[in-house]
């Protein structure tokens, strides 16, 4: 009840922050990203202390830990892109259009601040520095709600946040955590009275939970079930380094490899040099029949027959599943039935291929000749995201500061009416 009694009071507490970060300039904006950039590298022992008690309830095999992990190198990375989304455009107040009436309306359609955005997320503690960063500059509120494994983490990033604004004279009402209990979410999905749009990002469940029970309009930032294409034209080195790199550089996160698919001329071939990486050995295959003879042969012991479900799975582990497919029309029909459109790659030189393969599989990001691990805002170019979405109205990709913006029409006249 007091769990409950306290959401009423941030939610109230949060539509009536809009006034205040609303008046803030471009500069005010900007310094206070700056000022956060610089405090939490001061608090960075802080910090580890905090992450430190999440860490030890979570198993070392547990691939959410490295999703849980906030060390030195990754704080010097939130400190960084803090200066990164502080130096970006503000993405308020454009004018995308303006006429005059024959009546002598003058009319403009501006871009505005969403208001209050929910973000309900998991594990990835990072997620709070961005969120409120890209909400800060482009002028919302955030209330965020993140999952209990980071809770102490989360604390202390929002206990720093908070001292921002508060030494800048500003209602530390502007970014809000709240309670991370489950039965407070269903509460949380229905305050369409003091909340503007809410985003879920982490599971397929989670998204689907939000989806489905939520009063509030909701923009998806989806699960990442992506899929490499071995094209048999394709650079077998290449494809090798694509592949390993889609795979195992961070497993634990959206964009990472989560089917191979091998044009059946040149499986042997990929297939033995996979097999005989060292990097690759720690992933657990999930290989249909005429891959598993192949790596079976080839001595790959971390090796299982694939089950129907393994296929439009997303692993998030050190864990694929392998399919040899007889050409590109297979290839792409398998994509399309098994996508979660996030982020598709093919291996080709085939320049025909590439251009049939960038106009017809729908995805949010697609590839040429590189891996899906590329897929994130900060290398898109647009700072921090809140998440990549899979949806197509409103946002599509990496969801970053450009479109946590709506429209608004201002109509100046001089008296008049309309007949």
């Amino acid at each position: 009840m007091e769990a409950l009694k306290e959401l009423q009071r941030q939610l109230d507490q949060a539509k009536k922050a809009t006034l205040s970060i609303q008046q803030l300039t471009d500069i005010d904006k900007q310094r206070l990203l700056q000022n956060l950039s610089r405090l939490l590298l001061e608090r960075e022992k802080e910090i580890f202390q905090a992450n430190s008690l999440d860490l030890e309830r979570i198993a070392l095999t547990d691939p959410n830990r490295d999703r849980l992990l906030l060390n030195a190198h990754r704080i010097r990375e939130l400190s960084a892109s803090l200066l990164v989304i502080a130096k970006l455009p503000d993405p308020t107040r454009k004018v995308l259009y303006a006429t005059k009436t024959p009546e002598g309306l003058d009319i403009k359609k501006i871009t505005v601040p969403l208001g209050v955005v929910a973000v309900i997320y998991e594990s990835r503690p990072n997620v709070t520095i961005d969120v409120a960063a890209l909400c800060i500059r482009s002028g919302n509120v955030a209330i965020m709600r993140g999952g209990s494994d980071a809770y102490h983490t989360n604390l202390c990033l929002i206990s720093i946040i908070a001292e921002v604004l508060s030494v800048n004279n500003l209602d530390t009402s502007i970014v809000q955590l709240v309670d991370p209990e489950r039965e407070l979410i269903k509460e949380l999905l229905n305050a369409s009275r003091f909340i503007d749009v809410v985003i879920p990002r982490g599971s397929q469940a989670l998204i689907e939970f939000v989806r489905l029970n939520s009063s509030i309009p909701v923009i998806e930032t989806g699960a990442g079930v992506c899929h490499t294409y071995i094209e048999k034209t394709a650079n077998l080195e290449m494809a090798l380094n694509i592949a390993i790199n889609a795979k195992i550089s961070r497993p634990s996160v959206c964009n990472a490899l989560d089917t191979l698919l091998i044009d059946q001329r040149i499986a042997v071939s990929f297939l033995n040099g996979l097999a005989a990486s060292p990097e690759f050995s720690k992933v657990e295959i999930f290989a249909d029949e005429s891959a598993w003879v192949i790596l079976n042969q080839a001595g790959y012991i971390n090796l299982s027959h694939a089950m129907p479900d393994d296929f439009g799975r997303e692993f998030l582990d050190f864990k694929c599943s392998v399919k040899i497919v007889q050409n590109a029309g297979e290839a792409f029909k398998h994509i399309s039935r098994y996508s979660s459109k996030h982020s598709e790659a093919i291996v080709t030189e085939d320049l025909n291929l590439q251009e049939k393969f960038l106009n017809e599989i729908d995805a949010a990001a697609v590839y040429i000749n590189a891996s899906t691990r590329f897929t994130d805002g900060s290398v898109f170019g647009l700072g921090a995201e809140i998440g990549i979405s899979t949806q197509k109205l409103h946002a599509r990709g990496p969801f970053a500061l450009e479109k946590l913006v709506t429209e608004k029409w201002l109509v100046r006249g001089n008296g008049q009416v309309r007949n």
